[in-house]
């Protein structure tokens, strides 16, 4: 059985492998595949933040690599990028200076936030428990949720971001001549001057109009050779788009994702829904760090706990996967929500290590 640490440094060496194929240059079918790793899970996200971070760092202050270079080798060939990635977490970090060390100990606690200028755009990025407020050039507005990657590319006539991995809103400056779109999980949102959210989740894409109208449509196709081994029925679905659709304030759009290989979808029909004022204010709570549920089932309050914090919940039994929850709740509070539901009398809690508790419904 692996450690806490075992994983972690799994994640960190996948995540750099990945960031060096990035560097070297991605296919379609490898960005896609990475897009899908990076959503996958929440420390895959995390993972790669912190390579990146820790390497604008190193190329952004002089004076640390200065006071690196008798620990560490720094090869001209692995100075930019995410090759400089891997050489970081081989570096001895227990002989480099205190002020590093306490440098290196905000970006792993999320608190400094690097954007990355990249051919592709610019790179915002959030931890576990993370949370940033990024101002666009046009005075647009981001706000990043845990675990997030948001691509930003402005263009004399788009202003394009990608949501790469997590979930971010959007309130955007209004400007005909420059439609502000946001792609995530082969979905694109479409917005002028609008407030709107994007959750791009392992099942699905979830697009929330907080205000003003946005057009959503799915922007890519499936890859034919993706679908090796689907019924053809599915076959025939997948490779259709959806029709765009347009949402108003207060509604929400479900578009479910199915992984095929190494792809990730968006598949028709999409599911356009009411939403209440209580159910807005549940959905967005994360941007006063708090959580927010009304009659939700367990699984997906324990989820949106997992996503913010290193100590994991793990749901034992199916009954209690659904039980229901309502109330409000600090999001990095794990341990008063465990107490909590312990006090009820109606769930055991079991302590498997020091990141990991397990609930179980009491019989």
């Amino acid at each position: 059985m692996s450690t806490e640490r075992e994983d972690t440094d799994m994640i960190e060496e996948v995540a750099a492998d990945w960031l060096a194929q990035r560097e070297e240059g991605f296919s379609s079918a490898q960005a896609r595949e990475f897009e899908r790793w990076c959503w996958q899970d929440p420390r895959h996200a995390t993972a790669v933040a912190r390579l990146e971070q820790a390497c604008a760092l190193l190329e952004k202050m002089p004076l640390v690599r200065a006071e690196l270079q008798p620990v560490v080798e720094f090869p001209a060939a692995a100075r930019a990028g995410a090759r400089l990635a891997k050489e970081v977490w081989r570096i001895p970090w227990g002989q480099v200076v205190a002020g590093l060390a306490a440098v290196l100990t905000l970006v792993a606690l999320g608190w400094w936030q690097w954007p990355q200028p990249t051919p592709e755009g610019t790179r915002y990025m959030t931890s576990a428990g993370g949370y940033e407020r990024v101002t666009l050039s046009d005075g647009s507005m981001v706000e990043l949720n845990a675990s997030t990657i948001v691509m930003v590319d402005y263009v004399p006539g788009e202003r394009r971001v990608a949501l790469v991995a997590g979930e971010a809103h959007f309130t955007v400056t209004h400007d005909p001549a420059r439609p502000f779109i946001v792609s995530a999980g082969g979905v694109s949102v479409r917005a002028v001057g609008t407030a709107f959210n994007v959750r791009l989740a392992s099942a699905e894409v979830e697009v929330l109009v907080t205000e003003g109208k946005v057009q959503v449509a799915e922007v890519e196709r499936v890859d034919p050779n993706a679908l090796s081994g689907a019924s053809e029925p599915d076959q025939a679905r997948w490779g259709q788009r959806a029709p765009p659709a347009l949402l108003s304030a207060n509604e929400r759009l479900l578009i479910p994702t199915i992984s095929v290989k190494a792809t990730s979808v968006a598949v028709a029909p999409p599911t356009i829904e009411q939403v209440a004022p209580e159910a807005i204010r549940e959905a967005l709570a994360w941007q006063e760090r708090k959580l927010v549920f009304a009659e939700t089932p367990l699984r997906d309050v324990v989820a949106q706990f997992n996503r913010r914090n290193r100590l994991q919940l793990v749901v034992g039994d199916v009954a209690l996967a659904e039980r229901p929850v309502g109330g409000t709740f600090a999001a990095d509070n794990v341990e008063g929500f465990v107490r909590l539901l312990e006090s009820s009398g109606a769930i055991a809690v079991e302590r498997r290590s020091e990141f990991e508790i397990v609930l179980r419904q009491i019989r």
